[in-house]
């Protein structure tokens, strides 16, 4: 046991000097060290015993004597440190070993503060870690907008203080006004406390999960809000939109029937190159970073869509087929602008589904073959693994029946169905 030095008083303590350890009394083994200019109380004791080896290989038990920091001085004064030495003394005489528990005691605290991130930081975070898996900047930035918009409320808490409550509140009032966009900031909310909650930063339940939780609070939206579908040309109609589409000029009308005649998405066919093009043999190999897939897709281009790239093709051709100002890709309004000024109630993804229509009435091509000619990811197995191959020459046959489709005007008689061909 430390011996107990004559109990020192404030004055004599603060005219103590030279380095080393000076014991102060009152406490066994308290000291007040010095180091310099540095002053600092220091409890010399014992907590437990230790094993220690001898050189013959032997074990014993001895005391484990450790230093145990109290404070510097003068901010902490002679009385604060005897009291200190005693509380660490009693916790020693319970079985704690003070300097382990101040260790975990400062771990759980950084835990805890490196946990504490907000929503709008775990937005960042998540935006940064998963943003490269989205095709365009203009994704990344309509979640950030509607997150922005939508969600203020939540943006300066902890994500781990988000509850149910907080939630609804932020989507009752919206639901039933914009349903559409009140789900999605639903589902942005959950996919964020998700990768919250793997990465450690919350636990428990994910509030903003729809099954078995936000469904019995709110109403489906599928029944105050029925989806929309893009607005499509009726297939009788899509020869004469073909022939007047034919009748326009400027690049934005030649992406619109190059995007018509592939059953291409906008995007794809906006950002065509030449390089992507093999006109010889037919086909553009559309890369997989510009598929929704994020797969490889090769278009078989039918004589018609051959024939309108022929006669827009530069002498020299790089670059995108449909460049728009300054050699940057048309707008994704560009296209939409066509069929507004033709007066066209539809839109240009509804091409696709006009596509899709004609297909499974007007032809017997499966269904599969369809889907593949549009890109489709299919969730169905078994359906997958027909596809395992591209079926290219069947969807050349295909796509060929189809661009003559477009080149026909459909006129109706009477009761009499007469077909003609456009000019």
């Amino acid at each position: 046991m430390p011996k107990i030095a004559k109990e020192k008083g404030p004055l004599a303590v603060s005219r103590m000097t030279g380095d080393g350890y000076h014991a102060v009394g009152g406490v066994a083994g308290l000291h007040l060290q010095i180091s310099g200019k540095a002053r600092s109380w220091i409890l010399r004791t014992t907590v437990g015993e230790k094993i220690r080896k001898g050189r013959d290989g032997s074990e014993k038990k001895v005391p484990n004597r450790k230093d145990i920091g109290l404070g510097s001085y003068p901010e902490i004064s002679l009385a604060e440190a005897r009291q200190r030495a005693k509380s660490v003394k009693d916790e020693i005489r319970k079985g704690v070993d003070p300097i382990l528990a101040k260790k975990a005691t400062r771990a759980a605290l950084q835990a805890a503060q490196a946990s504490a991130i907000t929503f709008a930081e775990a937005t960042r975070k998540f935006l940064d870690a998963k943003g490269d898996e989205w095709r365009s900047a203009k994704h990344r930035a309509q979640w950030k907008s509607t997150l922005d918009t939508y969600a203020k409320s939540l943006a300066n808490m902890h994500v781990a203080d988000i509850r149910k409550e907080h939630v609804l509140h932020l989507l009752e009032p919206i639901w039933k006004d914009v349903t559409e966009t009140a789900t999605r900031v639903r589902q942005r909310i959950e996919k964020i406390l998700d990768w919250a909650a793997v990465r450690g930063y919350r636990t428990g339940e994910n509030p903003a999960r729809w099954k078995g939780n936000l469904d019995h609070l709110l109403p489906t939206p599928g029944k105050i809000a029925p989806i929309e579908h893009h607005r499509a040309i009726p297939i009788g109609d899509m020869g004469q939109f073909m022939h007047d589409l034919r009748e326009r000029e400027g690049t934005s009308a030649r992406a619109l029937e190059f995007a018509a005649l592939t059953a291409a998405r906008s995007g794809e066919a906006r950002g065509a190159t030449w390089a992507e093009i093999d006109l010889n043999a037919g086909i553009w190999t559309v890369p997989g970073a510009k598929m929704k897939a994020r797969k490889e897709h090769r278009v078989p281009l039918s004589k018609a869509a051959v024939k309108l790239l022929e006669s827009i093709k530069p002498e020299h051709a790089k670059g995108l087929v449909f460049p728009g100002t300054a050699g940057k890709p048309l707008s994704d309004m560009s296209l939409t602008a066509v069929m507004r000024r033709m007066k066209v109630d539809a839109v240009p993804h509804g091409l696709r589904s006009t596509f899709r229509d004609w297909a499974a009435e007007r032809t017997a091509y499966p269904r599969e073959i369809a889907e593949m000619a549009l890109a489709h990811t299919i969730a169905n197995k078994t359906e997958a693994a027909y596809r395992r191959g591209d079926v290219l020459a069947k969807r050349r046959r295909m796509m060929e029946e189809w661009a003559t489709f477009c080149g026909r005007i459909e006129a109706k008689q009477g009761n009499v169905l007469a077909i003609k061909q456009s000019a």
